[in-house]
């Protein structure tokens, strides 16, 4: 608890109060993904043909492993 008008502790890098990332700031990442290290990000769902999505969603799964409390189909 702090006082009215007391000043703000400083912050750091160690903070966790940091508000989430908007869309348009996730936008931007991917865009400098892209741009500076050749990196696609994309969200799956994203990605209107079904093949395509397969073929990446399969790809992600074969270096990286199952994804954990996903769609699983069933499973």
């Amino acid at each position: 608890m702090s006082l009215p008008g007391a000043p703000q502790p400083p912050r750091s890098c160690l903070d966790r109060a940091r508000s989430p990332t908007t869309t348009t700031e996730i936008e931007a990442m991917r865009a400098r993904a892209w741009h500076e290290h050749r990196i696609v990000a994309l969200p799956v769902e994203d990605i209107t043909d079904p093949w395509l999505r397969q073929a990446i969603t399969n790809e992600a799964t074969r270096r990286w492993g199952r994804r954990q409390g996903g769609h699983g189909h069933g499973r």
